[in-house]
């Protein structure tokens, strides 16, 4: 399994393409900037397979539609933020000063907590939600990372003054969710430089004593 990180639009929004050895591949979080997405895919022959999306916020979901239309495949979010997607003030594009207020299709599929298989990948959904009320989690357990949004960060955690934001919710489902995987897990956030849950436990200033 491999990561690519690709860091996408104003606010350096983490998009990921993740593909095995059979060069199939799941985009997470494709927020801007198609043609950089489709170069790292197109130069490596790669087949995407599905696009799973963290959280519905503008900022993570500019490209979703071009790149559906480009590889006719699936779109999979915590039901919650389905109506997100639809809506500017709720996915935040028209107060943000987005030139243009981002209206997608509605998601395909619909995320829940637990298994999910799609394709030949294997991942848990973890829903961690305080960032946002759809916030998730994937978790990659054979392979010992989580892409994890805007939920934890490297030294930091998800802002919560957002609509739906709630501040210890969000530390309670880190703190019960994410730092209870195991400590050599890396951890893919939203924004910034990769991390690992024992880097978060023992030195992010929010979470110690936790």
């Amino acid at each position: 399994m491999e990561i690519k990180q690709l860091s996408l639009g104003a606010l350096g929004t983490n998009c990921y393409v993740i593909h095995n050895n059979n060069n199939n591949a799941l985009i997470v979080d494709p927020g801007d900037s198609f043609e950089e997405i489709a170069k790292y895919v197109n130069e490596r022959n790669l087949k995407p397979i599905a696009i799973l999306l963290t959280h519905a916020h503008f900022d993570h979901i500019g490209a979703v539609d071009d790149v559906r239309n480009a590889y006719n495949i699936k779109v999979y979010l915590h039901a919650v933020e389905h109506p997100w997607l639809r809506d500017p003030q709720l996915n935040g594009s028209s107060y943000f000063g987005i030139s243009k207020p981002i209206i997608l299709k509605e998601a395909d599929g619909a995320l829940t907590e637990g298994l999910l298989n799609i394709g030949d990948f294997q991942m848990e959904v973890l829903h961690t939600p305080g960032h946002s009320p759809g916030s998730v989690s994937f978790y990659f357990r054979k392979d010992h990372f989580v892409v994890a949004g805007d939920t934890l960060f490297q030294g930091s955690i998800g802002r919560t003054d957002l609509p739906g934001g709630h501040h210890q919710q969000l530390l309670s489902h880190i703190k019960n969710k994410l730092l209870a995987l195991p400590l050599k897990t890396i951890v893919y956030p939203g924004h910034g430089s990769k991390t690992s849950i024992e880097q978060e436990k023992t030195t992010n200033p929010f979470l110690i004593g936790l």
